[in-house]
């Protein structure tokens, strides 16, 4: 495939046969530093990949990384924030990894990471959460943190579908409901001019806004399909099989949002015992033989096939999980999710367990084989160039990375330098300040103790 703007290097192309990838002892990455802090970053876990792939392997295998553009980098070189050279990479070489990107303010793309993820159709966010000893956390117990997300990444609000309030696409909406679904318009509050002025007549012209319309509502679409919801739950339990792990929670908001959260609830249970007859047993299947045969034989039923080495398929409502990752975080080990859910439960475990600077993120489709690994956390522009900022988001989605390409001793060694890195003490300013004892180092003085402790 021709490029424009950038040249690839010499190495082999990652491919998949099978539903299992092939990967060369050279392959070619493509990755894109990031904006901010994100050379900082880049620099020093790239020197950890290299050391980890080069200590396993004993100089057999080599990563050929390919660096591509995107965010204000691209902008300033190419004038374009998403260059089509860029997509192209991902597209060919199947597996990627980025640091944190600006999303651009004002018109045009929303966010870059949404686009990466719609254009690739990277329909799992994967969102791994644990604990590693010695790093501050606000609460008493976070080694009893160790789950893994599944959030949906192509449907939900995240789909973009919204139109601004005043605009004539909400307008147009606006109508289309007025017209065909009198009862469901009824329910936005300040849909018409009559119950504008209603409002405003009863509470007092302080409402209104002198400078606008009396009618303003902005109108968003939440989209949720069957195959959206079979393809991530069939991830989830693959993975919950693979790996080992005895649950696979749904979390919705299925008891307001029937047909949409409630829904990715009902097709998760019906894909887990069409896909997985003995495999799984689900809180569906209970339901049914309680109401056949009463809760003690459903009782028995469930405690027979979770012996039998059964995954448990659960459900719980979002808000309720929210509280109960806090308070009982041993219940959760794999979650399934939408994507707003996905996003809210991300972040709050990420702070259980020493916050978003060290949490790791992977965008995968399992069925092309596509990824792109990357940061969590923003570009903390005011951190820049200062070699300042904790690696461990980058070094650990690249840690995610090479277990995904098959290359697990590369990534338990990554792991292991990281343990030690933290255990000594010797960490960069956000551990620092909360860690007694601690010594404070630059980024690039973490990367350089990470591979000390390999």
């Amino acid at each position: 495939m021709a490029y424009q703007s950038i040249t690839p290097p010499a190495g082999g192309k990652i491919a998949i046969q099978n539903g299992r990838l092939q990967v060369p002892e050279q392959p070619v990455i493509p990755f894109i530093r990031g904006d901010g802090t994100g050379p900082d970053i880049w620099a020093a876990s790239q020197r950890v990949f290299d050391a980890a792939v080069q200590k396993t392997s004993h100089g057999q295998r080599k990563v050929a990384w390919f660096e591509v553009f995107a965010g204000e980098t691209a902008k300033q070189k190419f004038d374009n924030w998403l260059p089509d050279d860029t997509v192209q990479a991902f597209q060919e070489y199947l597996v990627g990894i980025k640091g944190p990107l600006t999303t651009p303010v004002g018109g045009g793309i929303r966010s870059l990471n949404v686009a990466l993820r719609q254009m690739l159709d990277l329909y799992v966010c994967l969102r791994p959460v644990q604990y590693f000893t010695g790093v501050p956390s606000p609460v008493k117990h976070p080694e009893k943190v160790n789950m893994v997300i599944f959030r949906e990444n192509t449907e939900d609000i995240y789909a973009g579908i919204e139109y601004p309030a005043g605009s004539p696409e909400a307008q147009k909406a606006l109508d289309f409901l007025a017209r065909n679904f009198p009862k469901d318009f009824a329910k936005i509050r300040f849909g018409t001019e009559k119950a504008a002025a209603a409002f405003l007549q009863a509470a007092g012209e302080e409402f209104k806004d002198p400078a606008a319309p009396v009618v303003q509502v902005g109108i968003g679409i939440k989209p949720v399909s069957n195959l959206g919801t079979i393809r991530l739950v069939k991830a989830a339990i693959e993975y919950a099989l693979r790996e080992g792990k005895k649950s696979v929670t749904l979390v919705h908001k299925g008891n307001i949002m029937k047909y949409t959260e409630g829904a990715f609830r009902d097709w998760g249970y019906a894909v887990a015992e069409r896909l997985f007859p003995g495999k799984v047993y689900t809180w569906a299947q209970w339901e049914k033989t309680k109401k056949a045969q009463g809760e003690e034989a459903a009782n028995a039923e469930q405690k027979a096939a979770l012996k039998g080495g059964a995954v448990l398929v659960k459900d719980a409502i979002a808000d309720i999980t929210l509280q109960q990752v806090l308070t009982r975080p041993e219940d959760f080990t794999v979650i399934a999710t939408l994507n707003l859910n996905g996003d809210y439960l991300s972040d709050a475990l990420a702070a259980q367990v020493g916050g978003i600077g060290i949490a790791p993120g992977g965008n995968i489709n399992y069925v092309t084989g596509h990824a792109i690994f990357e940061a969590t956390h923003g570009t903390a522009p005011k951190y820049a160039n200062l070699d300042k900022v904790n690696p461990g988001s980058v070094v650990l989605s690249g840690e995610m990375m090479f277990r995904y390409l098959g290359w697990t001793e590369v990534a338990d060694l990554i792991l292991k330098g990281l343990n030690g890195a933290i255990a000594s003490k010797r960490v960069t300013y956000d551990f620092a300040r909360l860690m007694e004892g601690a010594t404070e180092i630059k980024c690039s003085e973490f990367g350089d103790n990470i591979i000390a402790h390999m």
